[in-house]
């Protein structure tokens, strides 16, 4: 066995620090700032901060106290749960039937599919769309719209085209219909890449703020991903009315920095628990089309 070669070795751990520097200095930087008192901000000129000089959690008392932050939190939340759930479901039963020999209209469905990622609707006939179901300024059009993607679909099908044929042919023959075998069979033996798929629709549910954007008019409707955008992007002043009407609010900096901590941190908390199907499940799902 040929041993691995020092300078090659030192060269891909160089690389991979550099990789895990360029990701977490900047969250780093962002937690700190966000954990600032006014001093510690004035000290650093009113900019970012690299090293703690104390600890406050004023910032994220403000934001999350009620207003216009704590509201699209729970709106996001909701909307995200809601709509992988949807997703999944919806995405895993198109999946199926098409992983299904000989199933009639499967082929022209799956072209409609593979046409889907190549080529996308655009942003005024989908708006159209929208507007004539009567779905603008309504939760259900941050899902609606979305609910079924046709990657995510090319992928479930080829993972069920995996699994053993000899399972649903048993199945069959004692007796069972398509939806019991997909859910008492198909289901739990597609752990991985359900896993893969549910994370790819949560991040998507949860970072999607150009849907809201378009269709959501009422700012108190909002999820968190047009909060961020107005507060952090934007810049935008924090006032005591958007945050639960405090009167002595922290410096903004820091208010802004929390609300884009909040932010990320939720789907940091859900990955942990996927990453371990997460290879497996796009690699496996990927081999066959």
């Amino acid at each position: 066995m040929e041993k691995p070669n020092p300078v090659v070795q030192a060269l891909k751990f160089v690389v991979l620090l550099v990789a895990v520097a360029l990701v977490v200095v900047p969250f780093w930087s962002i937690v700190v700032t966000s954990l600032a008192d006014q001093e510690a901000i004035n000290d650093a000129g009113g900019g970012m901060l690299m090293w703690p000089d104390g600890v406050s959690l004023d910032a994220y008392q403000a934001v999350l106290s009620g207003g216009v932050v704590t509201r699209a939190l729970l709106i996001s939340i909701g909307v995200t749960v809601i709509g992988t759930l949807l997703s999944l479901a919806a995405s895993a039963g198109l999946a199926y039937w098409l992983a299904r020999p000989g199933v009639v209209g499967g082929r022209p469905v799956l072209m409609l599919l593979l046409g889907a990622v190549l080529f996308s609707p655009g942003i005024i006939p989908t708006y159209l769309v929208v507007r004539e179901f009567g779905l603008l300024d309504s939760y259900a059009s941050l899902v609606l719209p979305v609910m079924i993607n046709a990657f995510n679909v090319i992928v479930m099908r080829a993972f069920f085209q995996e699994l053993p044929q000899e399972l649903f042919e048993s199945a069959h023959i004692d007796g069972a219909t398509p939806f019991t075998v997909l859910t008492r069979i198909v289901l739990p033996l597609s752990k991985a890449v359900l896993a893969v798929v549910g994370l790819f629709y949560a991040v998507g549910y949860w970072n999607a703020f150009f849907n809201a954007l378009l269709y959501i008019q009422t700012t108190d409707k909002w999820p968190m991903a047009l909060v961020l955008r107005t507060f952090v992007v934007n810049q935008s002043a924090i006032g005591g009315d958007q945050v639960g009407g405090s009167e002595a609010l922290p410096p903004q900096l820091p208010m802004q920095m929390a609300i884009l901590v909040i932010a990320i941190v939720p789907i940091l908390l859900v990955y942990p628990f996927l990453q371990r199907h997460f290879a497996k499940g796009v690699l496996i799902g990927a081999v066959k089309g």
